[in-house]
């Protein structure tokens, strides 16, 4: 018990590794840029002012996003999604995958459940002991069912899911502004040290320590700034390709599976609602890391709802010979309906464009024969 206790310690001690790398590397860049280039290499004022002005608002951001991105706890599941202690008790008891089965049907009746494993039970954590929502997943590095998981980000130290998505999408923006502007502001100093450091080894001239000092700064700066730069930027544009797919890292490469099958697009209610629901309604807060999140991340809106009347009813049947009840879920919450009756009517439009003219149509002949 003590050596498991001490090696998990040890484990999340190793974990903040990467976070207190990248800890010294913006440390360092902060050091390179404001001390060695802006006040020792930049000789005009106003370009030494400006570059410190919009250095400093892409530093704040950054670190703030970064800061919310590691230290927010992940949501996990309420204690609805628990199994009550009788149910518990007789879950544990039976041996029959079957029995265990009709047991968490019984338990899931009550909740806004679609989704289920590939075999059609019901999602459900041994080692949480919980239902799992939609979209929730168990991480072995934090050892917790996480809400909407999205993935676990080592260089963070933390799960990404819904508590912390947005934070996350503003931390790799933020970062790669901030790479960006350093790489296009220190490049034409790179330009110049490097032909002058050529050019001094090539005549083997005498070396200035100060010099060299700021010289080597700015150099490196650029490189570790463009090394950067491009990592992030494939994985910025990932996820942004993720978040207006309504999509999770997991979701991705395995498909939700939904009544009617497993579904990439199964969550997906259009560009702008994609959108909104990580980023929330008001538009103002989107580059702020302040959580605007639409939802509990219990419950999501799902397109298959409407596309298919008998989703809100689901039946389990492992065995013909068995009569189980029919268990049926929870209806849409207010919010969840409310976003998706307009795209309903709008879809409805779309559909039917013929049977609306008629009907306007109609209505006018109705109206003129009245004042007639």
């Amino acid at each position: 018990m003590a050596p498991t206790h001490v090696l998990r310690c040890c484990q999340r001690g190793l974990a903040w590794i990467p976070v207190i790398f990248i800890a010294l590397v913006v440390c360092w860049s902060y050091y390179a840029y404001v001390v060695e280039l802006c006040l020792y290499t930049i000789t005009m004022m106003g370009e030494r002012i400006v570059y410190l002005i919009f250095f400093h608002i892409s530093f704040v951001m950054f670190v703030w996003s970064y800061w919310k991105t590691i230290f927010t706890k992940p949501a996990n599941p309420s204690k609805e999604f628990c199994l009550p202690k009788a149910e518990k008790e007789r879950y544990e008891k039976e041996e029959r995958p079957e029995s265990q089965q009709e047991i968490l049907w019984r338990a899931a009746s009550t909740l806004p459940l679609y989704t289920r494993t590939g075999t059609g039970a019901i999602r459900y954590c041994d080692r949480c002991q919980v239902i799992k929502p939609d979209r929730c997943h168990h991480c072995s590095a934090c050892d917790m069912c996480v809400l909407k998981m999205d993935h676990h980000c080592p260089w963070v130290n933390n799960c990404v899911g819904f508590s912390n998505y947005k934070f996350f999408i503003l931390f790799l923006a933020y970062s790669l502004v901030y790479c960006l502007f350093i790489a296009a502001t220190v490049l034409q100093y790179f330009i110049k040290f490097w032909t002058l450091c050529r050019r001094k080894s090539a005549e083997n001239c005498p070396k200035n320590d100060l010099n060299n000092s700021a010289k080597f700064h700015v150099l490196f700066l650029f490189f570790v700034a463009a090394m950067f730069c491009i990592s992030i930027l494939s994985l910025f544009s990932y996820h942004l390709w993720l978040v207006g797919k309504n999509r999770s890292t997991i979701e991705a490469f395995r498909a939700p599976v939904f009544r009617t099958g497993s579904d990439k697009n199964g969550f997906s209610l259009g560009f702008r609602k994609n959108i909104a629901q990580v980023f929330g309604d008001q538009k103002q807060y989107w580059l702020l890391p302040i959580f605007t999140s639409q939802g509990d991340g219990l419950t999501f809106p799902t397109r298959l709802v409407n596309a298919d009347a008998e989703q809100a009813t689901v039946t389990l049947q492992p065995d013909s010979n068995k009569c189980i009840p029919e268990v049926s879920v929870s209806p849409l919450s207010e919010s969840q309906n409310r976003l998706l009756s307009n795209e309903q009517q709008a879809n409805n439009t779309e559909d039917h464009p013929a049977e609306n003219l008629v009907k306007s149509a109609e209505s006018e002949t109705v109206t003129m024969e009245s004042e007639s």
